[in-house]
């Protein structure tokens, strides 16, 4: 059986550019429990490493864990937007609408 949550978390790490060491920071872990992650998936990330792992990344959990899945869904895009929209600070978030107010008025 193929590691499919290792393959997608390489595949999506490699494409945001990060290193095993980068990402394993990010999560708080050590290199070798991403690389063992990625290349053996003898390991079963608790839930709270497959969300850091997730955030890390900009995927949900859900895309990471559904085998099914091989690219994420609008839906999924939309709420890795707003867990990013509602991380940021007040100020920056009406920065953002103000744009999004700008925008809209264009159509």
């Amino acid at each position: 059986m193929a590691n499919l949550l290792g393959a997608k978390i390489k595949e999506l790490r490699k494409k945001k550019g990060l290193t095993l060491e980068q990402l394993a920071e990010k999560i708080g872990s050590g290199k070798s429990y991403i690389w063992e992650l990625e290349n053996r998936g003898v390991k079963r990330p608790s839930a709270e490493k497959l969300t850091l792992i997730a955030k890390a990344l900009d995927v949900t959990t859900e895309y990471l864990v559904n085998n099914e899945q091989t690219e994420p869904s609008q839906d999924m895009k939309r709420e890795v937007f707003f867990r990013k929209f509602n991380g940021l600070n007040p100020e920056d978030q009406k920065k953002i609408m103000d744009i999004m107010d700008v925008w809209g008025k264009k159509s």
